[in-house]
């Protein structure tokens, strides 16, 4: 742990307690036993404890010394909606419901930390300890800064990680600007009128009209978007009809957009709604468009990128600039739009094979829990030094 007493924490089972949580995962905003079982430990450990926010939400605070001095650390609860299929002997109980991007690990990780610094106190300021819900699609980080989050934790700055499967155990990486993508949501329907499929000409084909809408649309990026910006548009799901001899009368199809500049995103979806309009006029179709902008890029600020790494450097781990951002979307977002700091990827990997974020055989790897200890530690007592 990068000099830090291990003893500390060792009468704490932070294996057993993270794969306790991966057994019995909880979706979005139902993390009720998850809270209860973090609000336990940190109520055991002397810390100030307040539950209930947006829900599930906690944040504990810890103090000492005399200084005004603030910090705030992060970790996400919630599960995902998907099937395990690990095998592992402490896999999930509830069918369809897996930590299969780490949660767990990330919520042992901090709950270490804070054990680890109720402990050892060498730090002068306050100490909150943000144990967010609903982070996968449902901006729990939002919900907690509705429920007054800020006025708790104060004008302070922000860190958090989250484990990474692409880098090696025993390296963190982070780099100033975006880090994370904004993500879209998009939602088109097609209205026509249907028919025999033997007389298509006496309908209006929304089967071909949503054909022409996929492939338009994927040009947009590389004829709409200058390349030298990063974005990216997906349609991953197209649905209509139900037997193969009648043309339909509806068509829908769903996709995502990502982006890192709010010039770009607001381009992308000028440029989606005229061409999925251009089409459906070709067609001799009606278009309905829901566009729902759910998560900002997340933005690291430059100072606090710099906290983080050289926490990194302090905890024995590899600290490296990030070569390039992730496509992938983290309400810690909302958090980073109204206070400055940091977040981080913690490097997890074991092979070339392992299995990606979200993948129905991901693990959590728990060699990595110490490291993440430690960077937290680390950010405190330096950011707080007595």
């Amino acid at each position: 742990m990068g000099g830090h007493e291990q003893s500390t924490v060792a009468s704490w089972d932070a294996i057993g307690f993270r794969r306790d949580l991966h057994a019995h995962p909880e979706l979005a905003f139902d993390e009720h036993r998850t809270a209860a079982r973090i609000g336990d430990v940190l109520a055991a450990a002397g810390l100030s404890v307040e539950s209930g926010i947006a829900g599930t939400g906690i944040v504990a605070s810890l103090t000492a010394g005399s200084s005004d001095r603030r910090i705030a650390l992060r970790a996400d609860m919630d599960a995902l909606p998907i099937t395990e299929a690990t095998g592992l002997p402490y896999q999930s109980t509830k069918p369809g419901v897996f930590h299969g991007c780490g949660h767990d690990g990330h919520v042992t990780m901090l709950l270490g930390a804070a054990l680890h610094l109720s402990h050892t106190r060498r730090f002068d300021g306050t100490v909150s300890f943000i144990f967010q819900p609903a982070e996968e699609g449902r901006a729990g980080a939002k919900a907690m800064i509705e429920d007054g989050l800020l006025r708790r934790i104060g004008d302070t700055r922000v860190f958090a990680l989250h484990n990474w499967p692409q880098l090696p155990v025993g390296t963190l990486a982070t780099k100033a600007g975006p880090i994370m993508a904004a993500a879209d949501r998009f939602d088109i329907t097609l209205s026509g009128r249907g028919g025999h499929a033997a007389e298509p000409h006496l309908t209006t084909d929304v089967v071909l009209a949503a054909a022409e809408t996929a492939v338009a649309l994927s040009t947009l990026v590389s004829r709409r978007i200058d390349p030298a910006q990063m974005a990216v548009l997906s349609v991953t799901r197209i649905e209509s009809g139900a037997s193969h001899n009648v043309l339909p009368g509806t068509a829908s199809l769903t996709g995502t957009a990502r982006s890192f500049d709010a010039a770009i995103r607001d381009r992308i979806e000028a440029e989606l709604r005229r061409i999925v309009q251009g089409v459906a006029t070709a067609a001799g179709v009606e278009a309905e468009i829901d566009y729902v902008r759910y998560y900002p890029a997340t933005i690291n600020d430059a100072d606090s990128v710099a906290t983080a790494l050289a926490a990194a450097q302090a905890a024995g781990l590899t600290a490296m600039t990030a070569e390039r951002p992730s496509f992938a979307a983290e309400d810690f977002a909302f958090i980073l739009a109204e206070r400055r700091g940091a977040y981080a990827w913690l490097g997890q990997k074991r092979g070339d094979d392992d299995p990606p974020l979200h993948h129905p055989a991901y693990d959590f790897n728990d060699a990595i829990i110490p490291h993440g200890i430690a960077w937290f530690t680390e950010l405190v007592e330096q950011e707080l030094a007595a």
